[in-house]
């Protein structure tokens, strides 16, 4: 099974508030943001964000200009529901983001919650941190949450690579500082507990 078979089966058989990762607002996420001094007119990727409300709180703060890409369908199709008139207000891309999926230095902030930890080869991590290059303008930013190191091993049968704040900036490489870093335990909506670390970056100018 591809990785796209899989997250198209699991927003198949799942509603989006019954998947682990599901929360009704990601507040750290929205926390980190507000920090980057960004205008409405900003261009914001959430990466992987298919099923998540990232983009429903972004449209009530006022950005004009999002994109989500997500491997699943499905995933859009349930979001898409969920925001009903306004889904028409974001871009829709299903696409893998370890491939040109963006326009060149297009994007004022990427944001990923998602996608980052599940990827588990060299190569893999080569390939995503290579479109984050070639995808963010100069001075922009990269926001990564991903399971901390006491976090889980697994998810939704896959393995994950666990970081703290200071190995995600390690592992996207020296164009990036980090600029502020967070810790967040999530509770699932099977009442689990599981530990994120977030770190937000900004690409040398």
């Amino acid at each position: 099974m591809t990785n796209q078979d899989h997250w198209q089966s699991v927003y198949t058989k799942k509603k989006l508030k019954e998947v682990s990762w599901y929360r009704p607002h990601l507040e750290q996420s929205l926390a980190l943001i507000k920090t980057c001094g960004l205008t409405k007119q900003a261009h914001i990727v959430d990466i992987g964000g298919g099923g998540a409300t990232l983009v429903d709180d972004l449209l009530d703060h006022g950005y004009k200009n999002l994109t989500v890409v997500d491997l699943a369908q499905a995933a859009f199709d349930q979001s898409k529901e969920r925001l009903a008139e306004r889904a028409d207000d974001v871009r829709w891309l299903v696409g893998d983001a370890t491939t040109p999926l963006l326009d060149t230095q297009s994007i004022d902030l990427w944001h990923d919650r998602a996608v980052f930890h599940f990827l588990t080869a060299d190569a893999q991590r080569e390939a995503y941190v290579a479109e984050i290059l070639r995808c963010v303008r100069p001075g922009g930013h990269v926001l990564i949450g991903a399971f901390a190191t006491d976090g889980p091993e697994r998810c939704s049968g896959l393995e994950v690579t666990r970081y703290s704040p200071a190995e995600i900036a390690d592992a996207l490489g020296p164009q990036f500082e980090l600029i502020s870093q967070a810790r967040e335990v999530h509770i699932t909506p099977g009442g689990s507990e599981q530990a994120f670390s977030y770190a937000l970056l900004q690409l040398s100018r």
